[in-house]
């Protein structure tokens, strides 16, 4: 499947969002860096998919809870709260995309070819179990 301009660009925000996300959490929880990385996740999400299915997405009625957390945790990111923010945040995250996400994240990563190496190592392998 190809993917068009406007998703390779959502593709593009979503990957430097989360990369954001991470040095935002990794200089301990930064909140510039923290509301930047939401921003431009949730903007290569809606290019990605497209801005009415990322409203649908998000609207639907057995969503609503984490619909809730997630925005109420990127607000409170935008007013410095940036701890209690992520872990409401991340919350919401496993609950509008579910538990199944990890295995199929992990099956992706297993596919890379640097890191489907590491991840064969003989000390990382037993940890596959867990997912």
């Amino acid at each position: 499947m190809w993917l068009s301009d406007a998703q390779k660009i959502g593709v593009a925000l979503t990957t430097f969002g989360t990369l954001f996300m991470f040095l935002g959490v990794m200089l301990f929880f930064d909140a510039a860096l923290l509301a930047l990385g939401n921003m431009l996740f949730l903007s290569g999400l809606a290019l990605i998919i497209g801005p009415q299915k990322t409203f649908y997405f998000f609207a639907r009625k057995q969503k609503l809870r984490g619909t809730a957390c997630f925005i109420g945790g990127i607000l409170l990111v935008f007013m410095k709260y940036a701890f209690i923010g992520m872990v409401v945040e991340i919350f919401g995250f496993l609950n509008l995309f579910g538990y199944r996400l990890l295995p199929m994240v992990m099956t992706f990563l297993h596919q890379l070819p640097f890191v489907g190496n590491l991840l064969s190592l003989p000390y990382i392998r037993p940890v596959r179990v867990l997912y």
